[in-house]
């Protein structure tokens, strides 16, 4: 099969590999489409990834094309999403409920080979049918979308909270949807890119702006959060925290990055800062809401690219030129 391969830090390969053959609990899907993350840059240039080469790609979707022998709940012909978080099920996270802090975190299309390539294989528990009226191609945000779910579930927002967004990117883009179900009195969105500003715009935010002090308010924000892993933008963030109010770390950081923070600020107006990781028990949860609309999939997706122009999709998205980059088999 056709396959992307991320061969050495900074080298994208085009390669023909192996066919996946399913093991007993697995099955192999012919992928649809898969989608670009800002993970895979990371990978790209020597980071999550701890060995390579691998075949990148954690958020696709696709068509079941083989199951392994001990599998019943999906045949041949189903049409699914798959998620990608592979946890080991026995460390001392695991056993707590918290996989995405699994001892042996693993993922397909970061640890395992993923999903730019023509076929991919997955445990068949970590695959979601998906109904007749959602297109299989278009499946590939129900990753990215189970993150940001994720991310709420982190805040355990209340009603009424003005919510400011770093960042309009994909995940931008979900967490302002998902402020504007979980009851935010106001959405904020900051980024330096105004064609993304105008989706954010587009979507119902209540503000937009290149710089949070374009943006009068005075008690600062209840909800900050970070969808760009930037840290200028993750110091600015930290300052503009109201008291009481919390800072979720939600965009993938360079491991490089720094930001200083104020001990005493944080103690005396009882700021709480934290991180959002991955996916946990919100995978299932954002495939139904995905189901339900809450993402419009021709608003988020800017561009399909067949797999052969990985390298141009890969660049296209380091630019920061679009909103989902999807390539497709």
């Amino acid at each position: 099969m056709k396959a992307v391969v991320i061969a050495e830090p900074g080298k994208i390969e085009l390669a023909t590999v192996e066919d996946p053959a399913p093991g007993p609990r697995d099955v192999v899907v012919a992928v649809a489409a898969c989608g670009l993350c800002g993970t895979d840059l990371h990978i790209l240039q020597g980071e999550f990834a701890p060995t390579l080469p691998i075949v990148p790609g954690h958020e696709f979707a696709g068509e079941v094309v083989a199951v392994g022998s001990a599998v019943t709940e999906v045949a041949v012909g189903a049409r699914v999403a798959v998620d990608p978080s592979l946890h080991c099920g026995e460390c001392h996270y695991c056993r707590q409920g918290r996989g995405n802090l699994c001892e042996r975190w693993a993922a397909i299309g970061v640890t395992e080979p993923g999903g730019a390539a023509e076929f991919a294989v997955a445990p068949v528990a970590n695959c979601v049918v998906l109904p007749d009226h959602v297109a299989t191609a278009d499946a590939a945000l129900i990753e990215p979308l189970s993150c940001a779910v994720r991310g709420y579930d982190v805040l355990r927002g209340r009603l009424g909270a003005h919510v400011l967004i770093y960042g309009s990117g994909t995940m931008g883009l979900m967490m302002l949807e998902l402020a504007k179900r979980t009851g935010a009195a106001s959405v904020d969105v900051v980024d330096v890119n105004p064609e993304r500003l105008a989706t954010a715009r587009l979507l119902g935010c209540d503000n937009t702006a290149g710089s949070a002090q374009e943006i009068s308010r005075p008690r600062g924000w209840e909800v900050v959060v970070d969808a760009t892993g930037n840290a200028d933008a993750i110091q600015d963030g930290l300052r503009r925290v109201g008291r009481g109010g919390t800072f979720l770390q939600f965009g993938v950081a360079d491991y490089a990055a720094r930001a200083v923070i104020e001990p005493y600020r944080i103690y005396n107006q009882e700021i709480t800062i934290t991180g959002s990781m991955a996916v946990l028990h919100s995978y299932e949860r954002a495939a139904e809401l995905f189901a339900a609309g809450v993402l419009d999939p021709g608003v988020f997706i800017s561009d399909r690219f067949p797999l052969t122009d990985y390298p141009h999709a890969i660049e296209r998205f380091r630019a920061g030129i679009g909103r989902k980059i999807l390539v497709q088999p």
